[in-house]
């Protein structure tokens, strides 16, 4: 296994540490043979487009990935007896382009069973929501009936990254590329990124800076679709992040923890028309 990248090495340990050495563990442990998960998501219907989905609504506003998410490790709780079905049929009436669905059990409450539950309630197209580590893991956001598997650059190496963004290409995923910083932009685009968020939440303190996402929009090549995560909390927000060039944001918590996800996500959705 590959060392850890620079980006983790040189800063304070924190509970990300501890869930990537987790997700890491498992990885180890998986004796699957990948050619063999090749062959069955190659055998599957074709992938709803996820990129395509959000370059198509951004012509008419800022598309909107909505997020199910059950629980986070700094807060606890967000959405107890929350209904994967139930809210992902209320954020495709809001107008949502996409969903995001967190799979990850032990540290945010989510599950395989949240997607797919998701999924086929609705026809949006699903990014997986996970810490992928291995080949193993972007296969199986193909076959669980994911439209699009998440890319931590922090998390991986620029080699890891350029591999999994390479396997999630052949079997039919689009990949949408976590960055924080200017680095991990240059390793996203030298894997050949054409789907770029940036998380607005610092990987140390966890606190979010706004400024992070307008500096960053700049700096991304013609022809990305950008998405702006993260700590995007009313429609103003969404409106800022839209200006300054972001095709979509991906909002969590302000949409699980409302009293109305339809028309939380119809505010966000026409902000800065």
């Amino acid at each position: 296994m590959e060392r850890a990248p620079d980006s983790l090495v040189n800063r304070p340990a924190t509970y990300l540490d501890r869930i990537l050495a987790r997700h890491r563990e498992v990885a180890a442990n998986d004796a699957r043979d990948v050619d063999q998960l090749v062959d069955r998501c190659l055998a599957m219907a074709p992938a709803r487009g996820f990129r395509n989905r959000l370059l198509t609504d951004a012509e008419s506003g800022v598309s909107v990935i909505s997020e199910i998410k059950r629980r986070s490790p700094s807060k606890g709780d967000l959405a107890q007896g929350l209904d994967p079905e139930a809210i992902a049929l209320a954020y495709e009436s809001g107008g949502a382009s996409c969903l995001s669905v967190l799979t990850d059990e032990e540290f945010f409450g989510g599950s395989i069973m949240d997607l797919q539950l998701a999924s086929s309630a609705c026809s949006l197209p699903v990014l997986r929501k996970d810490f992928t580590v291995s080949r193993h893991d972007v296969c199986d956001a193909r076959l669980m009936g994911a439209d699009c598997v998440l890319l931590i650059a922090a998390a991986l190496t620029e080699s890891e990254l350029q591999s999994f963004h390479e396997l999630a290409d052949s079997i039919g995923l689009d990949v949408l590329v976590e960055i924080h910083d200017e680095k991990e932009l240059e390793n996203a685009v030298d894997a050949q990124a054409k789907l770029i968020g940036v998380n607005q939440r610092d990987l140390v303190t966890f606190q979010v800076d706004h400024a992070r996402a307008l500096r960053m929009a700049n700096l991304i090549p013609q022809g990305v679709v950008r998405v702006a995560e993260s700590g995007v909390r009313n429609a103003e927000d969404a409106a800022e992040l839209h200006s300054a060039g972001y095709h979509a944001i991906l909002v969590g918590e302000s949409l699980v923890t409302s009293s109305d996800p339809s028309v939380a996500v119809r505010l966000l959705r026409t902000a800065g028309r």
